[in-house]
Protein backbone atom coordinates (compact mmCIF):
# COMPACT_ATOMS: atom_id res chain seq x y z
CA UNK A 1 0.00 0.00 0.00
CA UNK A 2 2.77 2.16 0.62
CA UNK A 3 3.34 2.52 -2.91
CA UNK A 4 -0.21 3.14 -4.15
CA UNK A 5 0.09 6.33 -1.26
CA UNK A 6 3.34 7.60 -2.78
CA UNK A 7 2.40 7.16 -6.21
CA UNK A 8 -1.02 9.38 -5.54
CA UNK A 9 1.07 11.81 -3.81
CA UNK A 10 3.18 12.15 -6.71
CA UNK A 11 0.50 12.98 -9.32
CA UNK A 12 -1.29 15.23 -6.94
CA UNK A 13 1.61 17.18 -5.84
CA UNK A 14 2.63 17.67 -9.98
CA UNK A 15 -0.87 18.49 -10.43
CA UNK A 16 -2.40 15.70 -12.26
CA UNK A 17 -5.70 14.76 -11.14
CA UNK A 18 -6.44 10.80 -10.55
CA UNK A 19 -8.83 7.86 -10.56
CA UNK A 20 -8.43 5.44 -7.80
CA UNK A 21 -10.64 1.85 -8.33
CA UNK A 22 -11.45 0.21 -4.97
CA UNK A 23 -13.03 -2.99 -4.49
CA UNK A 24 -15.50 -2.41 -1.98
CA UNK A 25 -17.31 -5.65 -2.51
CA UNK A 26 -16.88 -9.41 -4.25
CA UNK A 27 -18.71 -12.58 -4.70
CA UNK A 28 -18.08 -15.46 -6.46
CA UNK A 29 -14.76 -16.36 -7.39
CA UNK A 30 -13.53 -12.94 -8.27
CA UNK A 31 -9.96 -12.95 -8.22
CA UNK A 32 -8.79 -10.18 -5.64
CA UNK A 33 -10.29 -9.20 -2.56
CA UNK A 34 -12.42 -6.14 -0.81
CA UNK A 35 -10.46 -3.26 -0.52
CA UNK A 36 -7.50 -4.35 -3.06
CA UNK A 37 -6.83 -0.44 -4.87
CA UNK A 38 -5.80 0.85 -8.34
CA UNK A 39 -4.74 4.49 -9.43
CA UNK A 40 -5.61 5.48 -12.96
CA UNK A 41 -3.44 8.48 -13.92
CA UNK A 42 -5.16 10.73 -17.04
CA UNK A 43 -2.27 9.46 -19.19
CA UNK A 44 -4.23 5.81 -18.70
CA UNK A 45 -1.09 4.40 -16.94
CA UNK A 46 -1.72 2.72 -13.95
CA UNK A 47 -0.15 1.46 -10.49
CA UNK A 48 -1.39 -1.49 -8.91
CA UNK A 49 -4.23 -4.17 -9.44
CA UNK A 50 -7.60 -5.02 -9.14
CA UNK A 51 -6.84 -8.83 -10.59
CA UNK A 52 -6.06 -7.89 -14.40
CA UNK A 53 -7.88 -8.48 -17.65
CA UNK A 54 -11.51 -7.49 -18.37
CA UNK A 55 -12.15 -5.72 -14.93
CA UNK A 56 -9.14 -3.36 -15.45
CA UNK A 57 -9.89 -2.59 -18.24
CA UNK A 58 -13.40 -1.61 -17.63
CA UNK A 59 -12.32 0.29 -14.85
CA UNK A 60 -9.75 2.02 -17.24
CA UNK A 61 -12.54 2.92 -20.04
CA UNK A 62 -14.75 4.40 -16.83
CA UNK A 63 -11.85 6.83 -16.07
CA UNK A 64 -12.24 9.60 -18.24
CA UNK A 65 -15.45 10.41 -17.65
CA UNK A 66 -14.55 10.24 -14.10
CA UNK A 67 -12.09 12.60 -14.57
CA UNK A 68 -14.53 14.73 -16.54
CA UNK A 69 -17.53 14.99 -14.21
CA UNK A 70 -15.17 15.48 -11.08
CA UNK A 71 -17.64 12.91 -9.45
CA UNK A 72 -17.39 9.35 -7.47
CA UNK A 73 -19.46 6.37 -8.91
CA UNK A 74 -19.95 3.17 -7.63
CA UNK A 75 -19.88 0.26 -10.23
CA UNK A 76 -20.37 -3.42 -10.59
CA UNK A 77 -19.23 -5.90 -12.82
CA UNK A 78 -20.37 -9.41 -13.49
CA UNK A 79 -17.36 -12.10 -15.08
CA UNK A 80 -18.54 -15.25 -16.08
CA UNK A 81 -15.64 -17.94 -15.79
CA UNK A 82 -15.95 -18.51 -19.39
CA UNK A 83 -15.26 -14.41 -20.21
CA UNK A 84 -12.79 -14.29 -17.42
CA UNK A 85 -10.54 -17.29 -19.50
CA UNK A 86 -11.11 -14.89 -22.94
CA UNK A 87 -10.19 -11.81 -21.07
CA UNK A 88 -6.60 -13.43 -19.79
CA UNK A 89 -8.03 -13.49 -15.92
CA UNK A 90 -8.01 -16.75 -13.97
CA UNK A 91 -11.43 -16.32 -12.76
CA UNK A 92 -14.80 -14.60 -12.84
CA UNK A 93 -17.02 -13.45 -10.52
CA UNK A 94 -18.87 -10.10 -9.03
CA UNK A 95 -17.30 -7.28 -7.73
CA UNK A 96 -18.40 -3.69 -6.65
CA UNK A 97 -15.80 -0.91 -7.54
CA UNK A 98 -15.81 2.50 -6.32
CA UNK A 99 -14.42 5.09 -8.63
CA UNK A 100 -13.08 7.48 -7.01
CA UNK A 101 -12.02 11.18 -8.41
CA UNK A 102 -9.18 12.99 -6.43
CA UNK A 103 -8.19 16.34 -7.20
CA UNK A 104 -4.99 17.78 -7.50
CA UNK A 105 -6.36 21.57 -6.67
CA UNK A 106 -7.89 20.04 -3.33
CA UNK A 107 -5.91 21.25 -0.72
CA UNK A 108 -8.02 19.28 2.35
CA UNK A 109 -7.30 16.22 -0.45
CA UNK A 110 -3.84 17.50 -0.73
CA UNK A 111 -3.55 17.32 3.31
CA UNK A 112 -4.74 13.89 3.95
CA UNK A 113 -3.38 12.11 1.37
CA UNK A 114 0.32 13.90 2.83
CA UNK A 115 -0.56 12.62 6.15
CA UNK A 116 -1.37 9.11 4.80
CA UNK A 117 2.30 8.96 3.45
CA UNK A 118 4.17 10.35 6.69
CA UNK A 119 2.65 7.59 8.57
CA UNK A 120 3.29 5.01 6.31
CA UNK A 121 6.71 5.91 6.04
CA UNK A 122 7.25 6.29 9.62
CA UNK A 123 5.35 2.76 9.70
CA UNK A 124 2.76 3.50 11.32
CA UNK A 125 -0.34 1.96 11.30
CA UNK A 126 -3.59 3.50 10.23
CA UNK A 127 -7.39 3.57 8.91
CA UNK A 128 -8.13 5.82 6.04
CA UNK A 129 -12.19 6.96 6.66
CA UNK A 130 -13.88 7.77 3.45
CA UNK A 131 -17.46 9.35 3.05
CA UNK A 132 -19.27 7.20 -0.15
CA UNK A 133 -22.97 8.80 0.42
CA UNK A 134 -22.54 11.84 -1.31
CA UNK A 135 -22.09 13.06 -4.85
CA UNK A 136 -18.72 14.13 -4.89
CA UNK A 137 -16.15 13.11 -2.65
CA UNK A 138 -13.50 15.38 -1.87
CA UNK A 139 -10.47 15.73 0.47
CA UNK A 140 -12.86 16.86 3.60
CA UNK A 141 -14.84 13.70 3.25
CA UNK A 142 -11.90 11.90 4.34
CA UNK A 143 -10.55 11.13 8.02
CA UNK A 144 -7.17 9.15 9.68
CA UNK A 145 -7.61 7.64 12.15
CA UNK A 146 -4.46 5.96 14.56
CA UNK A 147 -4.40 3.95 17.90
CA UNK A 148 -4.03 7.42 19.46
CA UNK A 149 -4.58 10.49 17.12
CA UNK A 150 -7.14 11.17 14.65
CA UNK A 151 -7.00 13.75 11.47
CA UNK A 152 -9.50 15.71 9.53
CA UNK A 153 -12.49 17.84 9.69
CA UNK A 154 -14.09 17.42 13.47
CA UNK A 155 -16.77 15.43 12.91
CA UNK A 156 -19.52 13.46 16.09
CA UNK A 157 -20.35 10.71 14.26
CA UNK A 158 -17.13 9.61 12.07
CA UNK A 159 -15.17 10.31 16.09
CA UNK A 160 -17.60 7.52 16.91
CA UNK A 161 -16.48 4.99 14.60
CA UNK A 162 -13.12 5.72 15.03
CA UNK A 163 -13.98 5.14 19.03
CA UNK A 164 -15.14 1.83 17.84
CA UNK A 165 -12.35 1.13 14.89
CA UNK A 166 -9.51 1.63 18.51
CA UNK A 167 -11.12 -1.15 20.25
CA UNK A 168 -9.55 -3.97 17.98
CA UNK A 169 -7.29 -1.67 16.28
CA UNK A 170 -5.02 -4.42 14.33
CA UNK A 171 -7.29 -6.41 13.48
CA UNK A 172 -9.65 -3.98 11.39
CA UNK A 173 -10.64 -5.45 7.83
CA UNK A 174 -11.99 -3.42 4.86
CA UNK A 175 -15.35 -2.71 5.13
CA UNK A 176 -18.27 -0.32 4.68
CA UNK A 177 -19.83 1.27 7.37
CA UNK A 178 -23.50 2.67 7.52
CA UNK A 179 -24.72 5.10 9.72
CA UNK A 180 -26.50 8.33 9.02
CA UNK A 181 -23.64 8.29 5.99
CA UNK A 182 -22.24 5.30 4.42
CA UNK A 183 -18.29 4.99 5.31
CA UNK A 184 -15.54 3.16 3.28
CA UNK A 185 -13.10 1.53 6.02
CA UNK A 186 -9.16 0.95 5.08
CA UNK A 187 -7.06 -0.15 7.11
CA UNK A 188 -3.42 0.32 6.39
CA UNK A 189 -1.08 -1.43 8.80
CA UNK A 190 3.18 -0.55 8.20
CA UNK A 191 3.59 -4.34 8.71
CA UNK A 192 2.50 -5.50 5.25
CA UNK A 193 5.70 -7.64 5.02
CA UNK A 194 6.02 -10.70 3.09
CA UNK A 195 8.86 -12.86 4.67
CA UNK A 196 10.05 -15.91 2.38
CA UNK A 197 11.92 -18.18 3.57
CA UNK A 198 13.80 -20.07 0.86
CA UNK A 199 15.75 -18.72 -1.85
CA UNK A 200 14.94 -21.43 -4.84
CA UNK A 201 13.43 -21.13 -7.82
CA UNK A 202 10.31 -21.17 -6.32
CA UNK A 203 10.66 -17.62 -3.78
CA UNK A 204 12.26 -16.39 -7.11
CA UNK A 205 8.67 -16.04 -8.88
CA UNK A 206 6.72 -15.08 -5.44
CA UNK A 207 8.96 -12.39 -5.00
CA UNK A 208 8.41 -11.25 -7.79
CA UNK A 209 4.77 -11.43 -8.04
CA UNK A 210 4.51 -10.01 -4.66
CA UNK A 211 6.49 -6.76 -5.89
CA UNK A 212 3.86 -6.21 -8.40
CA UNK A 213 1.05 -6.45 -5.72
CA UNK A 214 2.83 -4.04 -2.98
CA UNK A 215 3.94 -6.48 -0.06
CA UNK A 216 7.48 -5.09 1.19
CA UNK A 217 9.34 -8.02 0.41
CA UNK A 218 11.89 -10.09 2.63
CA UNK A 219 13.55 -12.96 1.54
CA UNK A 220 15.97 -15.07 3.69
CA UNK A 221 18.12 -18.50 3.10
CA UNK A 222 21.28 -20.24 4.46
CA UNK A 223 23.23 -20.28 1.60
CA UNK A 224 24.82 -16.95 0.09
CA UNK A 225 24.90 -18.23 -3.18
CA UNK A 226 21.30 -18.00 -3.44
CA UNK A 227 20.12 -15.39 -0.96
CA UNK A 228 21.66 -12.08 -3.24
CA UNK A 229 20.21 -9.44 -4.55
CA UNK A 230 21.13 -10.44 -8.06
CA UNK A 231 18.91 -13.64 -7.95
CA UNK A 232 16.06 -10.98 -5.97
CA UNK A 233 16.44 -7.70 -8.03
CA UNK A 234 12.76 -6.98 -6.84
CA UNK A 235 13.09 -7.84 -3.02
CA UNK A 236 13.26 -4.72 -0.56
CA UNK A 237 15.59 -7.08 1.50
CA UNK A 238 18.10 -10.35 1.17
CA UNK A 239 19.30 -11.77 4.39
CA UNK A 240 21.72 -14.75 4.59
CA UNK A 241 21.23 -16.33 8.18
CA UNK A 242 23.53 -18.94 9.69
CA UNK A 243 20.62 -21.40 11.04
CA UNK A 244 17.04 -21.53 10.08
CA UNK A 245 17.02 -22.95 13.71
CA UNK A 246 17.92 -19.47 14.85
CA UNK A 247 15.61 -17.70 12.12
CA UNK A 248 13.83 -15.41 15.10
CA UNK A 249 16.85 -14.23 16.43
CA UNK A 250 18.38 -12.88 12.98
CA UNK A 251 15.63 -11.48 11.39
CA UNK A 252 12.92 -10.10 13.44
CA UNK A 253 9.50 -10.16 12.06
CA UNK A 254 6.84 -7.91 13.06
CA UNK A 255 3.36 -8.14 13.89
CA UNK A 256 0.65 -8.74 10.74
CA UNK A 257 3.09 -10.06 8.66
CA UNK A 258 3.24 -12.81 6.16
CA UNK A 259 5.57 -15.56 6.07
CA UNK A 260 5.62 -18.35 3.27
CA UNK A 261 7.86 -21.27 3.55
CA UNK A 262 9.33 -22.67 0.63
CA UNK A 263 12.88 -24.04 1.94
CA UNK A 264 15.06 -27.21 -0.16
CA UNK A 265 13.94 -30.03 2.44
CA UNK A 266 10.79 -31.20 4.35
CA UNK A 267 13.38 -31.55 7.58
CA UNK A 268 13.66 -27.56 7.14
CA UNK A 269 10.29 -26.84 6.29
CA UNK A 270 9.63 -28.06 9.44
CA UNK A 271 12.19 -26.26 11.51
CA UNK A 272 11.28 -23.21 9.94
CA UNK A 273 7.61 -23.77 10.68
CA UNK A 274 8.29 -24.54 13.97
CA UNK A 275 10.02 -20.76 14.45
CA UNK A 276 7.14 -18.44 12.37
CA UNK A 277 4.48 -20.10 14.70
CA UNK A 278 6.51 -18.35 17.74
CA UNK A 279 5.88 -14.99 15.55
CA UNK A 280 2.63 -12.90 15.89
CA UNK A 281 2.31 -13.35 12.05
CA UNK A 282 -0.77 -13.11 9.99
CA UNK A 283 -0.61 -15.23 7.71
CA UNK A 284 1.64 -18.47 7.27
CA UNK A 285 1.92 -20.32 4.35
CA UNK A 286 3.82 -23.67 3.22
CA UNK A 287 4.32 -25.80 -0.37
CA UNK A 288 4.49 -29.66 -0.33
CA UNK A 289 2.57 -32.67 -1.58
CA UNK A 290 -0.14 -33.85 1.06
CA UNK A 291 1.95 -36.43 2.90
CA UNK A 292 4.51 -33.79 3.56
CA UNK A 293 1.31 -31.52 5.43
CA UNK A 294 0.33 -34.33 7.40
CA UNK A 295 3.80 -35.61 8.71
CA UNK A 296 5.37 -31.52 8.71
CA UNK A 297 2.17 -30.25 10.86
CA UNK A 298 1.82 -33.42 12.94
CA UNK A 299 5.13 -32.95 13.61
CA UNK A 300 5.03 -29.45 14.38
CA UNK A 301 1.47 -29.25 16.67
CA UNK A 302 2.38 -32.71 18.44
CA UNK A 303 5.42 -31.19 20.25
CA UNK A 304 3.22 -28.10 21.58
CA UNK A 305 4.58 -25.12 19.06
CA UNK A 306 1.04 -23.45 18.54
CA UNK A 307 1.94 -20.50 20.53
CA UNK A 308 -0.55 -17.73 21.99
CA UNK A 309 0.84 -15.22 19.16
CA UNK A 310 0.44 -18.36 16.54
CA UNK A 311 -3.29 -19.02 16.91
CA UNK A 312 -4.48 -16.01 15.42
CA UNK A 313 -2.66 -16.56 12.74
CA UNK A 314 -4.09 -17.98 9.44
CA UNK A 315 -2.04 -21.28 8.84
CA UNK A 316 -2.42 -22.20 4.54
CA UNK A 317 -0.45 -25.14 3.17
CA UNK A 318 -0.29 -25.60 -0.85
CA UNK A 319 -0.34 -28.82 -2.08
CA UNK A 320 1.73 -28.82 -4.99
CA UNK A 321 1.87 -32.93 -6.04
Amino acid sequence: MKRMIDSIVESLNTQHDVVTATIVQKSGSAPREAGTKMMIRTDGSIVGTIGGGLLEAMCMKYAPDILSSKKHVMQDFELSDSDATAQGMVCGGEVRVLLEYLDALDISQLTIQHKAQELSSLETDFVMITKISQKRIVGQSKWICTEMDFFGEEDKEVLSIAIKLRENFNRIKFHLHTGKETYMIEPYYATQRLYIVGAGHVSQQIAMLSQSVGFYTVVMDDRQEFANKERFPSAEEVHVISSYELLRQEVSIPKNSYIVIVSRSHALDQIILQQALHTHAKYIGMIGSKSKKKSCLWGTFSRGFCTKGARGSTLSYWCSY
